[in-house]
């Protein structure tokens, strides 16, 4: 238990609220403490009766089931392992920045999810985020299913490619285009297109999470290569061997 407590508090903290939020709404809501009518996304509920608290339970609510155990557990992983990355390399100095982010693609996997009609958001957000982290790092190499390997920048279309075909759903590629759209905005738009940065981060959240001071942040500079950080023989996922994102 000391181990796992040492673990828990070495993760980035945003990365841990976001991981201890999605891990007790969805067991509150498993063991009926969260009623389960309330907490999930409906167009009609939202737009027609204004209930407009499912649009944030819905972001951290995931139907546990014995199901869905096991895909619940691997999204955990997702969150642990490619957020976690994702706040503590490229916004380590800048968790502001990292939180907006979370809340820039939270506030659009709503809205694709009251336009595809998606009832919990979990796994778009979760694909959403791993995309970002895959374009900031499209050169590590990471190990799928049987050993296969390739470049992280395919890893959010296998993953989308395989729920569409398993299970029938649109969540992964909905989490693509939401991490693409931001990703576009943040870095490619603003450094390769001489555009301006329409996602700066807010003032007042600089102000609850201020810049860590004493280097430079890697964040807002995409970098060219990741490998010279990784093993000899690339990075590896352990999740690509033989498990699969989808419902």
């Amino acid at each position: 238990m000391a181990d796992v407590g040492v673990w828990y508090n070495q993760l980035p903290r945003f990365t841990r609220y976001w991981l201890t939020a999605t891990i007790a709404a969805s067991l509150g809501s498993r063991f009926g403490i969260l009623p389960f009518h309330y907490v999930y996304l409906s167009r009609r509920l939202v737009l027609g009766e204004w209930e407009l608290w499912r649009c944030l339970t819905s972001l951290v609510v995931y139907p546990l089931t014995s199901a869905t155990g096991f895909h619940f557990l691997i999204n955990c992983y997702f969150i642990v392992q490619y957020s976690g990355r994702l706040e503590k390399d490229q916004f380590n100095r800048s968790p502001a920045d990292y939180l907006y982010m979370q809340l820039v693609i939270s506030a659009m996997a709503v809205i694709g999810g009251l336009i595809f009609n998606v009832s919990f958001l979990m796994d778009i957000l979760v694909v959403a985020v791993t995309y970002v982290w895959c374009h900031l790092n499209k050169d590590v190499i990471v190990t799928f299913w049987f050993g296969s390997r390739f470049k992280a920048i395919y890893l959010p279309w296998i993953l989308a490619g395989l729920e569409l075909v398993f299970h029938g759903s649109v969540a992964s590629l909905i989490g693509i285009f939401i991490g693409h759209l931001y990703y576009f905005l943040k870095f490619q738009y603003p450094q390769d297109l001489d555009g301006g940065n329409f996602l700066e981060t807010p003032r007042i959240l600089k102000r609850f999470a201020p810049d860590v001071s004493g280097g430079m942040s890697g964040f807002g500079v995409p970098p060219a290569n990741r490998n010279s950080q990784a093993s000899p023989g690339g990075f590896t996922s352990n999740w690509g061997r033989g498990n699969m994102l989808g419902r």
